[in-house]
């Protein structure tokens, strides 16, 4: 069995809080992050969603020590990596590489193109000015850009290609381990579709692995091997992106599903909608931290944490009754005879027939 590339485990952040001004006291913390456990295999994409302010960016950063963890480890090819001192840990960040959600704000709008791409090159002292320029112009091919494109500015290009630009910029040191944080989620529909083709041509070729934070359940299934689903700073499920789509076995993934838009005219609206705000993650409930918008939830559910427990091979979720779950249908819920259903498949016949 292959070893993981990338392990996560028990991985906490917390922001504390304080008040006064001049004697500080710390009155609580923020539970950005709490007790995630996540393996990434080398050549796999692994995608963690969520409504915003779930943890995921986080998750993201604790990856890549960007943030520095409360309590967990990060390894990194069987490496502990949560307490290497600088020097060590840029050697491994070599290795492991991210692309931002804003492409703009992550490149410096006063380098070139070439400039951008190769700095990676220059902090790690590799190659010759010439070689650089050479693997500079090899990376911009590979993102289907064109060599001229070197000598221009950030803000001579479009969203979508500077995505290509930091994408060719996160492949200058060859990593194995490439994060993409919400990459797509500032681009157009149709950029979308070309910048998602692009890292997945790209993991084909080069044999990638990508943790993928998204939370666009489109996009997810369309790139990813694997799927994490975070709530409130934990993960709730964790499955195959099959088994994950066809039979989710927590009520909150099931929620996610159902809001997400599909074009079938037939489809019932609000199959299974969440009522309810999320809860402070300064203060997040007892027991299940999902009870308070859970419409399955039980007394067992406000007093008893429940674990990430195994529901299947190769498929785990943190719900008490993940067994008696009823499963999520999209074409269940086309079936269901209702006066409104009755109306949308005649205004869509009808529009059927002017069209032919």
């Amino acid at each position: 069995m292959t070893a993981p590339l990338l392990e996560l485990e028990d991985v906490t952040k917390h922001y504390p809080v304080y008040k006064g001004l001049i004697r500080k006291k710390q009155v609580g913390a923020v539970r950005a992050v709490d007790g995630v456990s996540l393996q990434i295999n080398p050549g796999e994409t692994l995608a963690i969603v969520g409504e915003s302010g779930c943890g995921k960016s986080t998750t993201a950063r604790l990856a890549m020590r960007l943030i520095e963890p409360t309590a967990g480890s990060v390894r990194f090819e069987g490496r502990d990596i949560t307490h290497l001192d600088r020097a060590a840990l840029r050697s491994m960040r070599r290795n492991m590489q991210i692309v931002f959600q804003d492409p703009y704000a992550s490149l410096n709008p006063r380098m070139t193109v070439e400039e951008l791409i190769a700095e990676p090159m220059l902090v790690h002292n590799e190659g010759t000015a010439a070689s650089r320029r050479a693997r500079v112009l090899e990376l911009l091919r590979r993102v289907d850009l064109a060599p001229y494109h070197a000598a221009r500015y950030p803000h001579e290009f479009s969203g979508g290609q500077r995505q290509r630009i930091g994408i060719a910029r996160a492949l200058a040191l060859s990593p194995k381990l490439i994060v993409c944080d919400e990459p797509v989620s500032a681009l157009d529909v149709s950029i979308q579709a070309q910048v998602v083709n692009l890292l997945k041509d790209l993991q084909q070729e080069l044999g990638l692995a990508y943790l993928f934070i998204s939370h666009g359940l489109a996009v997810v299934k369309h790139v990813a091997d694997r799927v994490a689903v975070m709530y409130l700073g934990q993960v709730v499920e964790l499955a195959s992106k099959q088994d994950l789509y066809g039979n989710p076995r927590h009520p909150y993934t099931q929620a996610l599903l159902s809001a997400a838009p599909e074009p079938d005219p037939t489809r019932r609206e609000g199959w299974n909608v969440l009522g309810g705000d999320v809860p402070s993650p300064l203060n997040p409930p007892a027991g299940c931290r999902f009870h308070t918008r859970c419409p399955l939830a039980q007394e067992r559910c406000r007093m008893e944490v429940p674990n990430l427990r195994s529901v299947g091979a190769g498929h785990s979720a943190a719900c008490h009754f993940a067994e008696s779950v009823p499963i999520f249908s999209h074409a269940a819920a086309a079936r269901e005879e209702s006066p409104s259903r009755r109306r949308r498949l005649a205004l869509y016949e009808a529009s059927r027939r002017q069209v032919n």
